[in-house]
């Protein structure tokens, strides 16, 4: 695991998914999950992959939205959508996206990503 890498993706992580999230998560690592934590999800998927300058996180992010509602990954989607506001997407903006995720993805997905997305904007704006 390159240490350079590894940062980096910790602070990509806690950038687009909040640092107490990630505390939390790098808090639970154990002997049985603590690679899969620091080698895949931090290393590689935040470092290399978020990492990569080629596409922006706010482009990542949408990208993430679409294929975890197709996935119907609910809990990820909740926490992506999340991200996707960190990242800088508007609200109008995440709608369009739930919008052709129902289309491309089925109405029931639709129906899903817009329940999750209302449920997390009304936490945001109650507090």
């Amino acid at each position: 695991m390159s240490d350079s890498q590894f940062e980096a993706g910790l602070k990509m992580r806690k950038a687009v998914l909040g640092e107490a999230y990630v505390e939390r998560a790098m808090a639970g690592l154990d002997d049985f999950n603590r690679e899969f934590q620091e080698k895949v999800v931090t290393d590689y998927t935040w470092g290399f992959i978020w990492g990569d300058d080629t596409l922006p996180p706010k482009t990542r992010s949408i990208l993430n939205l679409g294929m975890l509602a197709a996935l119907g990954r609910s809990e990820e989607f909740e926490l992506h959508f999340r991200g996707a506001l960190n990242n800088g997407l508007s609200r109008d903006e995440l709608k369009a996206v739930l919008h052709q995720v129902a289309m491309y993805c089925g109405v029931p997905a639709g129906v899903t990503s817009f329940r999750i997305a209302r449920k997390v904007l009304a936490e945001i704006d109650a507090s």
